[in-house]
């Protein structure tokens, strides 16, 4: 029997329970913009406990009393009341709807849905030819010298520290991030910046933010003493990244699209 350690990555993580909802900022025939809150998964995960998430609301359609949550796979609707199903109040199901990108757990803001395969491929396309423009606003740590710049650093996975990703220049994608500085922030110390991400790495923005010395507050997986410190100064409740602009070409018009969300912080 071999004695050899495994490197297949175990992922063990269950998702808090999400109460708010997702918001629909646009709808037509073929796409939806929505405003996805902090915490919510964009696709539901492998482990079933993780069932919750964008895509399974939109599916199956949302609830919108106590809870944004749609029902659990496993509940039994027959079994309700007629009072409880009609607190309820589901706003829809869209039965076709698929996500052409996503956005991690703890980043809020806006997304784009397809509604139909058309759709989807047309969006599809535009993601992976990288004409899709997107911008994120970001709280970081610590006051930002330059008014703009430029991140540029190689970024690789972390097998040692899964699901974290590293800079690496001999292994890692090339990654670019562009920042614009909008307000420096007193009491304490954070700056306010618009990020343009030009390549669309995994936790390209959050490893970005610490590897030039100013961490996303909130941030659970790069983040150092002092941004932790901030973070609690600032109760800073979860991730302050937000998706807060998109742009790209309507799948059935060939107009160019573009749509916002409005960030919280």
């Amino acid at each position: 029997m071999s004695n050899s350690v495994s490197s297949e990555i175990v992922d063990n993580f269950v998702a808090p329970e999400c109460l708010a909802e997702v918001e629909i900022l646009y709808q037509d025939d073929d796409i939806l913009l929505i405003n996805k809150p902090s915490g919510l998964l964009s696709l539901s995960g492998k482990n079933p406990l993780n069932w919750d998430s964008v895509h399974y609301r939109l599916v199956r359609g949302q609830c919108t009393n106590a809870t944004g949550r749609a029902d659990s796979p496993n509940s039994v609707s027959t079994n309700e009341t007629n009072e409880a199903a009609e607190n309820k109040e589901a706003t829809g199901a869209f039965e076709n709807a698929k996500l052409p990108h996503r956005l991690d757990l703890w980043t809020s803001g806006i997304m784009v849905v397809a509604l139909n395969s058309a759709a989807s491929t047309s969006l599809n396309k535009q993601f992976q030819a990288r004409t899709v423009q997107k911008r994120y606003l970001a709280m970081l740590a610590g006051w930002v010298e330059a008014d703009s710049g430029q991140i540029s650093a190689p970024i690789a996975k972390d097998k040692a520290l899964f699901p974290r990703v590293k800079i690496c220049h001999t292994e890692g994608k090339n990654a670019v991030s562009h920042y614009q500085v909008i307000r420096r922030l007193d009491n304490p110390k954070r700056t306010l910046v618009q990020y343009t991400p030009i390549t669309g790495r995994t936790h390209q923005l959050r490893i970005h933010s610490l590897e030039f010395g100013h961490p996303i507050l909130g941030c659970d997986l790069y983040n150092t003493a002092e941004s932790i410190n901030l973070a609690a100064q600032c109760n800073a409740q979860h991730l302050m990244l937000h998706a807060s602009e998109i742009q790209f070409t309507h799948p059935a018009t060939g107009q160019a699209f573009h749509g916002s969300s409005p960030c919280v912080f």
